[in-house]
């Protein structure tokens, strides 16, 4: 597990933009565990699957030749040399990729990419440091108020405020077993930081 670094933390608090800033200051890849759940969710509904139904949704997932691929300033997820990635960031994608996350056979398929990447690099989701990389060496935790992050999500999406806001504390609450931080992790509020101060702040860390 050296050289894993995993950095964690709800809907948009961040983690993606840090996780990137922290994996080219190390000259390391990144992970972004969300895109493949983005690309399972997205799976679903271009081909007509329920999201609620797991065994389905699993079925139509191995048979798929998927993979992450991880690089330090983009990540790409390929479907049987198709690039999903340009469709993964949608209002429609958002509102259904916590019922898809919620499936352990979901979750047991992504983790399984993720493994496939050999070290070095940085991860970043919801539960990296707790059920894909628990003996990573170095954690961090993300978080920041509702209203911060809906207001961050709100500058990305053709979308309302009080609109964002409401979806992102409903999937707030789909994701809360998911997504509590690991024991040994660094928390950090970014409500009052800018990205610079958390990406410094991660990385003295890291050095100390």
């Amino acid at each position: 597990m050296r050289g894993i670094v995993t950095i964690d933390g709800p809907s948009a608090s961040g983690k993606s933009t840090v996780a990137r800033r922290v994996a080219e200051a190390l000259g390391v890849p990144y992970l972004s565990s969300g895109l493949l759940y983005r690309a399972a969710a997205y799976l679903a509904l271009r081909h007509g699957v329920d999201p609620e139904e797991e065994g389905a949704l699993l079925a139509l997932l191995q048979g798929k030749r998927v993979r992450l691929e991880a690089g330090p300033k983009a990540n790409r997820v390929l479907q049987d040399g198709e690039d999903l990635t340009p469709f993964l960031h949608t209002p429609e994608v958002d509102r259904i990729v916590s019922q898809v996350a919620r499936h352990a056979a979901v979750r047991a398929w992504v983790n399984a990419r993720l493994r496939e990447v050999p070290p070095p690099f940085v991860a970043e989701g919801r539960d990296m440091g707790t059920a894909v990389f628990p003996e990573a060496p170095h954690k961090f935790y993300l978080t920041a108020r509702p209203e911060v992050r809906a207001w961050r999500r709100a500058k990305e999406r053709p979308q309302a405020f009080e609109e964002v806001l409401r979806e992102l504390l409903a999937r707030d609450e789909k994701d809360r077993r998911q997504s509590a931080p690991a024991p040994d992790a660094l928390v950090i509020d970014t409500s009052e930081l800018g990205l610079e101060e958390v990406v410094a702040r991660i990385l003295g860390h890291l050095r100390d």
